[in-house]
């Protein structure tokens, strides 16, 4: 029975949330990536110091992760059974992502390591949380088919989620496994 989920897609798709539903529907924990790969001022903490948070979150047996980081990419597909691809249409992305930011910086929500957004840095700045999602949705609709034909990732069920409505529908076909008590007779 699957019990290790990853969840991908273009930022603002709705991963992290996804994510924390596949965690809570199967009482499994959740890992969030860009948890362990942001320090203090938007700054990625060093690569080996983020591979190792990440294998040590990942080192149980179950879990559901969500993050599109090529630089742990191996250890994470490598050790999940499932793969959860949110490919919704652009409208949908921007309109989350749009909605998200404008939220998160109204309320000056803190993300990870006292990170918090801004609708300056949004907007105007050149690591817009907008322009990345414009950079990087064709390329991720490209690349995932690919790699996901590669050897080494042939063992991971794939689940591609157009809509949240689709989204819903599967999360609410999610089941935790059943316990199997031992023959009474």
């Amino acid at each position: 029975m699957a019990q290790r989920y990853v969840v991908v897609g273009t930022s603002g798709s709705g991963k992290t949330t996804l994510a924390r539903e596949i965690s809570v529907a199967l009482d499994i924990p959740h890992v969030e990536l860009d948890a362990l790969h942001w320090g203090p001022d938007w700054t990625p903490v060093p690569f080996d110091v983020f591979r190792a948070r990440t294998a040590e979150a990942l080192s149980g047996e179950a879990w559901s992760v969500d993050g599109n980081y090529s630089k742990v990419r191996g250890l994470v597909w490598g050790r999940a059974d499932t793969l959860v691809w949110l490919d919704y249409p652009l409208p949908i992305v921007l309109a989350r992502v749009v909605r998200r930011t404008v939220s998160r910086s109204l309320t000056g929500e803190e993300l990870w390591s006292g990170n918090r957004e801004s609708l300056r840095r949004a907007l105007f700045d050149r690591d817009s949380i907008l322009l990345w999602v414009l950079q990087t949705y064709w390329r991720r609709r490209q690349e995932y088919p690919i790699l996901l034909a590669q050897p080494e990732y042939v063992h991971l069920g794939v689940v591609c989620l157009r809509s949240p409505r689709a989204a819903r529908a599967w999360l609410a076909g999610l089941r935790p496994p059943q316990t199997q008590l031992p023959n009474s007779s």
